[in-house]
Parts: C-alpha cells; structure tokens; sequence
C-alpha cells in the first residue's frame, strides 16, 4: 500500500477562510549537537523506574498542557493541474493546510517540510484564534521536516519539550493533536503500534526509526505532535497508511522525536540540515536467488545503482550489470553486494539504511562487499545529501 502525507490541499477559495517519504540513494542521519531545543532528560536503564520517577499524565491533562503550543499553519501552493479531453495541462494557486507546534519562546514553530516548502503567505494560527504571517527559517526534504518562525505575542508561545523517543516501546500510550480536516487541535488517542519503521521522505529518501501508531490521524494533522503519557513530543505527525479510502485506516506514522528535534536545531542555527549519504540504490537479496546464482551472497543486499560522484562511487562500489529472475523473483546480480557495515552484519536495506542513518557526513565507514563469491573490504567516506536529491 502507499503512504499519504497529510497536509490538506484546498481550493483557493476556501483556504482565505481557514486563515485565522527509495532507501538507496542517499541514507539520512542524525548528525549535529541538539543542545538548543528543550529535551526530557535521557532514560534511565531501568525502563520501569524512569516511568514511575515521572508524573504521568491523564488524557485531560496532556490535553490541556499541549494544546496551546499546537498551531494552525496554512500556506498558498502552486499546483498542477493535468490536462483532460477539454482543457490543456495547467498550473492553480491553492491553499494547504497543516499543523505545527511551538518549541521556544522565540516563535519558532515545527512542522513538516510537506505542508510548507513551494508555498507562500505562510501564516500561524493560535488557539486564541489569532494569526499571525510567518517565515520559514528552514526546511529539510529528507527528514520531512520545516521550521517557521512567527512573531507572535509571548503569551501565545508555550513551547512543547521532546522526550527520548528512542525509549518508547509497543504498547505505550500516545495521543496526536493537530487539525484534521481543518478542525483546530483535535487530539486523538492510541498507542504505539511498532517502531523502528522506514517512511519514504518528500525527496525519495528513507526516514528510519519512524514510529507507527493507531492514533487516528488525517488530512491536517501533518507537522502536528504525537505525545507520550508525560505530555512530551515523541515524533512529528507525517503520513497514513493508505487504504481503499483516502483516510485513516489504523496505520500512522510519526517521524521519531529525536531525528525531528536534531534537524530542527540545524534549520535554526543555519537555515540547513545534514544527513549522511553513501550513494546507493540496494535491493535485498531474496534467499531463493541466492541459492541459483552462483556467488551471490545468501543474505545481504545487492547494489542496483552507484550515483555518480557520490562517496559510494570515489569508494570504487559497483552496481548491478544484469537482471536475472527465479521462481518469479527479479533481482539486479553481477556487482557488488554488501553484508556487513563495520562488522554489523547487514541483512536487508533497512539494516543498511539505519546503520548509516547513525553516522555524520565525514564519517569512514568499512563494507564488507562480496561479488562474484570474492570478498573485499571497501572503506567509504560518507557525504552530505545533495540539495534536490531524489
């Protein structure tokens, strides 16, 4: 099934009313220091104790403590319009709509990169029912990600505060405020139904580690929190699993806390973020080709594609140079296959994905890289996502 984004696009009509995510080619990363943005302190090793430690929260008081901090952020798009038997392909201005929540007293609010990049006239909508024009200080298409800055009154900026988001587990209770369908901070309730899930970024690109919930959200609760039991940002509102209708279907995803809080530091401090990216499009290796062509590793992925210029490229990595098909399976053979990255054994794309995901552009990783049942190791020094990257 594909995944829907969930910024709301409206006719230019209504939206003046409203005012008031390929793994291969590039591998994100979480590579500055998130000094500036408030956080909960670390969790402790016991899990159980660092709960009871903290003061849980019912779902009226997440609520009332969140809500305010929770915006409107609605933005004019240029959109295009396909041709049909009648008329010829054209372009439309139209309104989007989305959400965002405040996370410093200098007014700068986080929402998705979707629901703000090519739009203009950004403005912020509070719960106080004001509005206010804002700028976007940043926007990053590989972790889907945005940061606007408005100026707005200091009594309308209750900053929310990220929590670990690298310490919540299946089952944990999470609710989701934003503005689906336009309905201004509507909160949700679920729990978390899976971690450590890829989501495709609005540039092709993978985001790892992204959180899955049954939290009914929709259209309009892009850019908008999920919140833990404490009342803290755990991820950013993105995408739906999409179904036979275009709404929610009991799947959402939520970019993870900790790679939305380190990107949002970046656009702030420089208008730009940084993810490590190696080059590659890889396929992983299905158990049942591996056992017919001869010398292909029997777990791994297969390289299907080396960018050029890329660090994968300058390592000496080489694709795939035939297709070859088994028992109905099609899988690109005849370069390089990847098993391990530093002695991590790597299993499937997302393995690779998120053992790059971890690193900083710069970094020299080692790859153990078998072709043709020969095995070498290829040091690799990983670069930055290029700007436009797909």
């Amino acid at each position: 099934m594909k995944r829907i984004t969930l910024a709301i696009v409206l006719s230019a009509a209504v939206a003046g009313g409203l005012v008031g995510a390929v793994v291969g080619v590039a591998l994100g990363g979480d590579s500055s220091d998130t000094s500036q943005l408030p956080t909960a302190a670390a969790a402790s090793p016991t899990r159980a104790v660092s709960i009871a430690r903290r003061s849980i929260l019912t779902p009226e008081d997440v609520y009332r403590r969140a809500a305010p901090a929770v915006v409107v952020i609605t933005s004019t798009q240029t959109q295009e319009i396909p041709p049909t038997f009648f008329t010829p392909p054209r372009k439309e201005r139209v309104g989007a709509l989305g959400s965002g929540f405040v996370i410093d007293t200098r007014g700068d609010i986080v929402t998705n990169d979707h629901v703000v990049t090519g739009g203009s006239d950004v403005r912020v909508g509070f719960s106080s029912g004001a509005s206010y024009p804002a700028k976007v200080i940043g926007a990053d298409p590989s972790s889907d990600v945005a940061v606007v800055r408005v100026k707005a009154p200091a009594s309308a900026l209750h900053p929310l505060t990220f929590d670990d988001s690298t310490a919540i587990a299946v089952g944990d209770p999470v609710y989701a405020i934003g503005n689906p369908f336009g309905l201004d901070r509507t909160m949700t309730a679920g729990i978390v139904s899976a971690v450590g899930r890829d989501i495709e970024a609005p540039n092709g690109l993978a985001i790892p580690n992204a959180i899955q919930t049954d939290a009914p959200i929709n259209h309009g609760n892009s850019g908008g929190p999920l919140l833990d039991r404490f009342g803290r940002v755990v991820g950013i509102n993105a995408q739906i699993e999409g179904g036979t209708v275009d709404g929610n279907v009991g799947i959402g995803f939520a970019i993870p806390g900790k790679a939305a809080r380190s990107v949002a530091t970046q656009l702030i401090t420089s208008g730009r973020a940084e993810h490590a990216w190696l080059g590659v499009e890889v396929e992983t290796i299905d158990p049942s080709v591996a056992k017919v062509v001869r010398g292909l590793p029997a777990h791994g992925v297969v390289i299907a594609r080396v960018v050029r210029n890329s660090p994968a490229a300058k390592a000496g990595l080489e694709a795939a140079t035939k297709q070859v098909t088994v028992d109905g399976v099609s899988m690109p053979v005849g370069g390089d296959a990847i098993v391990a990255v530093d002695g991590n054994g790597v299993t499937t794309s997302q393995q690779l994905a998120d053992l790059v995901a971890v690193h900083k552009p710069g970094n020299r990783l080692e790859l153990d890289v078998v072709q043709g049942g020969k095995h070498r190791t290829v040091a690799v020094t990983l670069g930055n996502v290029p700007a436009g990257r797909s």
